[in-house]
């Protein structure tokens, strides 16, 4: 077994939840696995929330992290997708819990300053150092994952 540390990081939403997970052994960052856990347009908002919780609690299941890195919440003009967005952010914060596994929540500045050194980069330019920082061929695809990827990433940049 490594005794390196996987990172779960989560870019919260209930249409689609990004994830992304790295192993940190070091200065070293290897990406694990990533995606987007996505549930049903339609559906009743707490049948989508039980499907994020079920996709989560496998994606844990599976990989069984040592840390979670959320992004915090921002609150632009719309204010019932925030509420909405903020309930399945409780999702993945109680999935964390159950594993018994710290949180580490960082705000989108925080997230493009250390992945850049800019807290006011633009997507494409934090895509890119994900797609740098771990060695890839390619950016992944959707944003939603490469956004986790950054929170995890920023979270290997902290002592904890």
């Amino acid at each position: 077994m490594s005794e390196g540390k996987i990172i779960i990081g989560i870019d919260p939403g209930y249409g689609r939840m990004g994830f992304g997970v790295i192993l940190v052994e070091g200065n070293k960052i290897q990406l694990i696995d990533y995606g987007v856990a996505m549930t049903t347009a339609g559906d009743a908002f707490e049948r989508r929330l039980l499907s994020l919780a079920n996709d989560l609690h496998e994606i844990f299941e599976h990989h069984k992290p040592d840390a979670m890195a959320i992004e915090k919440l921002y609150f632009g003009t719309n204010t019932t997708t925030a509420m909405k967005v903020a309930e399945a952010r409780g999702i993945a914060n109680l999935m964390a819990a159950q594993a018994a596994i710290p949180v580490f929540e960082y705000t989108p500045s925080q997230i493009k300053k250390a992945l850049t050194g800019d807290g006011k980069a633009g997507k494409s330019a934090m895509q890119k150092m994900v797609k740098q920082l771990l060695g890839l061929p390619k950016i992944p695809k959707p944003d939603d994952a490469a956004d986790a990827i950054a929170v995890a990433i920023t979270a290997s940049t902290k002592k904890w």
